[in-house]
């Protein structure tokens, strides 16, 4: 697939390695990396640029201020293409995963690919090395299919991510393995304040056929950053193992926001320390200026037809007393225990409330159905 038939451009990286710092494609463009392509990111900070915070976060993930662009990034693009005949880019993370963890950075840390207030971008057939924070982030941004990646980070490597739809919406992410050092998919929609002051949900993102490992998070997240809204996501086949947790949906006071109608089925689970996680007492605020009385909703929680092998914990659900995660219903989940596991606090929940059936090991009460006509199956 390319636009360059259709009256674009594309950009063409033959076999061999380039060295680059950060650049901004344009609307109708084709990045096509050829087989044996590997662009490599600089590891010099002043090759990346610097840009301010996004809206609606109102400072860096890591650090008050600005943030290091991206390596590949686009600012209200339309039409644009990452693909190639399995090229590979490289963001060279190590000496950004060593900066943060010495407390070093001067600026927040750069993503390896970013859109911005974008529409219409497919990213396929590509391998992402090593990025400093996030692999892909789309912000803003509307119809973004990725498929057939690659991502992979070391396993030690400080809060790196590897997909994060931000406030965008229409997104597919399908066929693709990532392998990241805290979480491999990460749904977003701001924070705090700035998230709802900017009031953009992330919702209407399809999530299927995927691979992920998750070293020090989650396969899957929603959250915690969420104060715009997540809405309307359904996750269909996946794999998951070797990662901290498997499923979770994170939030705190302060957020405001919601997380509902999500669906999740089909899941195979392995390796896995905590498989299903709803913490509403999760993450930091960007400022003092939040407001404590924010509370974000939490409903309409599905998941189906999950399996698991080598479990520690099949889940951990605490909610929020002021605001608790209500609707949370689970079906035909089979969680096998590992041999480090008690049977007696397989599950531990604190203001959820749902239903269960065909569950094993059983759940917690808050989530033992009770046939009295309420059924969210």
């Amino acid at each position: 697939m390319s636009f360059a038939d259709k009256g674009g451009a594309q950009l063409y990286v033959p076999p061999g390695k380039w060295l680059t710092g950060s650049f901004s494609l344009t609307s109708h463009l084709t990045l096509f990396l050829e087989n044996g392509a590997v662009i490599v990111a600089s590891q010099d900070p002043s090759h990346w640029g610097v840009v301010e915070p996004l809206p609606s976060y109102g400072r860096g993930i890591d650090l008050p201020g600005k943030r290091y662009k991206s390596l590949i990034s686009g600012h209200m693009l339309h039409d644009v293409i990452i693909t190639g005949d399995n090229g590979t880019i490289d963001g060279q993370g190590l000496v950004w995963w060593d900066r943060f963890t010495s407390h070093s950075l001067k600026y927040n840390r750069p993503h390896l690919v970013e859109f911005i207030s974008s529409q219409d971008i497919t990213i396929s057939n590509v391998t992402f090395l090593n990025a400093p924070c996030y692999t892909v982030h789309a912000i803003y941004s509307s119809h973004v299919y990725i498929h057939k990646i690659l991502a992979h980070s070391s396993p030690g490597s400080p809060y790196t991510i590897g997909i994060v739809p931000d406030s965008s919406d229409n997104v597919c992410i399908q066929n693709s393995t990532i392998n990241m050092g805290y979480d491999a998919i990460s749904l977003k929609s701001g924070w705090d304040e700035y998230g709802i002051s900017y009031s953009r949900p992330t919702e209407n993102v399809h999530i299927r056929n995927v691979n992920l490992q998750a070293a020090s998070g989650s396969s899957i997240s929603f959250g915690s950053e969420m104060s715009g809204g997540i809405s309307h996501v359904v996750v269909d086949n996946a794999f998951i193992h070797n990662s901290l947790t498997g499923i979770a949906f994170r939030t705190t006071k302060g957020r405001g926001g919601y997380i509902k109608e999500i669906d999740v089925s089909n899941i195979e689970m392995s390796r896995i320390g905590t498989a299903i996680v709803a913490n509403g007492s999760f993450g930091s605020h960007p400022d003092d200026k939040f407001d404590a009385n924010a509370l974000p909703i939490v409903s309409g929680i599905r998941l189906s037809n999950v399996s698991g092998i080598d479990i520690g914990v099949a889940g951990e659900l605490f909610g929020i007393k002021e605001s608790p995660f209500r609707s949370v219903a689970l079906y035909n989940v089979s969680l096998s225990m590992n041999s480090g596991s008690s049977g007696d606090v397989s599950w531990s929940c604190s203001y959820v409330y749902g239903s269960s059936k065909l569950v094993t090991p059983e759940p917690c009460p808050e989530l033992v159905r009770v046939d009295n006509g309420y059924d969210l199956w």
